[in-house]
């Protein structure tokens, strides 16, 4: 079978009109679709830059983790508890009873409590006033105080002699949370 000298004029002509728009809608579409991997590509690499970075991270975290959840148990050690705000004054007031009692010193007399609420926490100051014949109870006492638990700081602190008896005060804070305690109305009294 023969083509015309006709026919293969149209087909040449198809040929080259096939050409063009190949070459004018062909060609865009195939760059489209090459830049859309490329970018798929690259969006890939930077999510196994980013996992890679996580994976090498999470002993970092792991270890911060552990340190924040010993603060808090330290923290949560050096702070009182009760369900009401006298309580946890009288937790105070016993805390430091006890440890002047096992210090060897005597105790005069305590005043009530101040205490200070602000945000979530709870202050409570105690006063007391003691007596001693030895001054070496006196410093096992702030060394009791200063490794308590929960932990008294101590504000105020003076100490006279006379003749062979040593007497002071002593003003001590500890602190509590304020969240679910039953309060009063005021904050100080």
């Amino acid at each position: 079978m023969q083509i015309s000298k006709r026919e293969r004029n149209i087909l040449i002509l198809a040929a080259i009109v096939a050409l063009i728009f190949i070459t004018t809608s062909g060609w865009p579409a195939l760059r489209s679709v090459y830049a859309q991997r490329q970018a798929n590509i690259e969006s890939v690499e930077i999510d196994i830059a980013r996992e890679q970075r996580l994976i090498e991270n999470t002993a970092s975290w792991r270890e911060r983790r552990v340190e924040v959840e010993s603060m808090i148990a330290e923290l949560n050690n050096q702070i009182f508890s009760g369900e009401t705000i006298p309580i946890v004054e009288a937790n105070i007031q016993r805390s430091l009873s006890l440890l002047a009692r096992e210090s060897g010193i005597t105790v005069s007399s305590t005043r009530l409590a101040d205490r200070l609420v602000t945000d979530s926490w709870l202050l409570i100051s105690q006063e007391m006033s003691f007596r001693t014949n030895d001054q070496a109870n006196t410093v096992r006492f702030l060394e009791r105080l200063e490794t308590s638990a929960p932990r008294l700081r101590v504000t105020g602190f003076n100490v006279n002699r006379s003749r062979n008896q040593y007497s002071g005060s002593i003003t001590v804070v500890g602190f509590a949370r304020s969240e679910g305690l039953v309060t009063e109305v005021t904050s100080n009294r």
